[in-house]
């Protein structure tokens, strides 16, 4: 399918697909959602709650669409500044082209000049094995259908950021929320920008405690989901 980058309307990049009338990340501003969902939702809540004590600062994260590398980025940046160890897991079916990625903003836009060579190594790191980008931040990115996951207990938080249920319902079902919460620890927790509540609903189903909070710029909710 034919792709275009487009920019959103906090001035970042995203990768739009027009087929499907869908994007990488939410056209409102693909860089303040990817900072209220993953980061604020998920990154920070979880160090903040008494089920990151006993992890100390080791914190490992599934990423379900890895995409274009912004919430595995912007995760390297937070890790650096809270002191914090990160294992980081992306996982992605149909990985961004290499002229896709040098079209993307994102250092401009985060003011992040001195980690142009950073972002540049976590798209050119060789995937199915583990890399140490720096002293904060590991990476394994698996090229892999959502649907295949096996971990069992090792991630404290999950992004989920498939592509909408509008588009690919099949992501957003009971089988593969089972598949989310074998892998996480236990008190893990999903973060994601949908608010559906086919979605609510298939998480609930398979065991998680889930909680509406207030959504990003152009979306009312969002859902984080606890085991």
């Amino acid at each position: 399918m034919k792709r275009e980058i487009i920019i959103t309307a906090d001035g970042s990049s995203t990768i739009h697909i027009p087929e499907w009338n869908e994007q990488y990340h939410s056209k409102h501003g693909a860089i303040q959602e990817a900072y209220h969902v993953f980061i604020k939702s998920g990154l920070h809540h979880f160090c903040h709650s008494k089920q990151s004590d006993e992890y100390g600062n080791n914190i490992s994260i599934l990423e379900i669409g890895f995409g274009t590398g912004l919430n595995a980025f912007i995760t390297l940046l937070e890790a650096e500044k809270l002191k914090l160890n990160i294992n980081y897991n992306g996982v992605e079916a149909y990985p961004v082209s290499t002229a896709e990625i040098q079209a993307l903003n994102y250092i401009e836009t985060l003011n992040a000049e001195n980690k142009s060579e950073v972002f540049k190594t976590l798209h050119k790191v060789t995937w199915e094995e583990k890399h140490q980008i720096n002293d904060a931040f590991n990476l394994i990115k698996r090229k892999q259908f959502f649907s295949k996951i096996n971990d069992s207990k090792v991630h404290d938080i999950i992004y989920f950021d498939a592509f909408g249920a509008r588009v690919q319902p099949d992501l957003w079902t009971e089988q593969i929320f089972t598949i989310m919460y074998k892998a996480l620890k236990p008190k893990g927790i999903l973060v994601t920008y949908s608010a559906k509540g086919s979605v609510r609903r298939a998480m609930q189903a398979v065991g998680f405690k889930v909680e509406r909070l207030p959504g990003p710029p152009g979306k009312r909710e969002m859902l984080r989901a606890t085991k």
